[in-house]
């Protein structure tokens, strides 16, 4: 069976479709898979069993990557083409069966379950390699717990003040989780540096991860640590894909359709509608309800 699958430019909804494809390598263990994505969520994709081509739809002028997405495709004759970003290229390239994005109410995992007529939603997963892991295992050694933070995003209105990163971290550090070790993740560049610095800065004896991990290592690390607490980004996607127990962190951004879909996931949510409305105490508690034994769920709203 050929499929091709066109996902999103963004790490966060690239990850949020790795449910998907996951049905579909179990539904279809002998089918070939051609993804097309954006340059910076290639890492999502790139150790994915029954990938036959990764296609990167380079953003260009007047929508001429799309053009070159419809050569590179149109070629074959496809089995499924799924299109979660809605275009026409799904009705463009010969193919038995389509499936074409549609706006809905609900959380992203739901909107794309639809496509399938799947329910309940599959959840995203994170795939790595073994060097991944040997890496994740060599940074992140076996000892105390390891606390992930994730300070950055792509949009300042998403950052939770650097300030309070360094007091949940103190607060857990010194209560339920004693003596855990912290990590601070980051992508590549010079704004993610900068959004990281001050904790890093607070915390110098903090594992400095920024902008050192492509995505399949740093799904492998994040599988290591006992809790990351993010903003709402690509980074906490990958951490509830890759199994660790995640808490993002809400503000401008709709929880009820971005949470963490993951099976240990929970949310705190702004009481205004800055970041800077978010106290620590409201994440401190979220924090605690996550580590508490519970009913896995594929999300839940603190």
């Amino acid at each position: 069976m050929r499929i091709l699958f066109v996902t999103s430019n963004r790490i966060g909804d690239a990850v949020l479709s790795t449910g998907l494809l996951d049905h579909l390598i179990r539904t279809y263990p002998d089918s070939r898979i051609t993804v097309a994505c954006g340059p910076v969520a290639e890492g999502v994709f790139a150790r994915m069993p029954n990938l036959d081509r990764l296609l990167l739809l380079e953003k260009q002028k007047y929508g001429r990557h799309w053009l070159g997405l419809w050569a590179a495709t149109v070629g074959t004759v496809w089995d499924l083409v799924i299109d979660i970003r809605a275009s026409a290229l799904a009705y463009l390239v010969p193919t038995r069966r389509r499936a074409v994005m549609r706006k809905r109410a609900g959380h992203k995992t739901a909107q794309l379950a639809t496509l399938l007529r799947l329910a309940p939603p599959p959840l995203p997963v994170a795939w790595t390699a073994p060097e991944d892991r040997a890496r994740a295992t060599a940074l992140l050694p076996p000892g105390p717990p390891v606390i992930a933070l994730a300070p950055t995003a792509n949009w300042g209105g998403k950052v939770w003040p650097p300030d309070r990163f360094v007091a949940l971290y103190g607060a857990l550090a010194a209560g339920p989780m004693a003596g855990a070790r912290v990590a601070v993740f980051g992508g590549p560049g010079a704004q993610e540096r900068a959004l990281a610095a001050p904790v890093l800065t607070a915390l110098p004896h903090a594992i400095d991860l920024v902008g050192a991990l492509t995505l399949p290592e740093a799904a492998a690390c994040l599988a290591r640590c006992a809790l990351f607490v993010g903003n709402d980004s690509g980074l906490m996607h990958l951490a509830a894909a890759a199994g660790a127990p995640t808490l993002g962190l809400f503000g401008p951004t709709p929880a009820e359709e971005y949470a963490p879909a993951g099976r240990r996931t929970a949310v705190a949510v702004a009481r205004g509608p800055a970041m800077a409305d978010l106290p620590v105490a409201d994440a401190l508690a979220a924090a605690v309800g996550l580590l508490a034994p519970a009913t896995p769920a594929a999300y839940r709203v603190a």
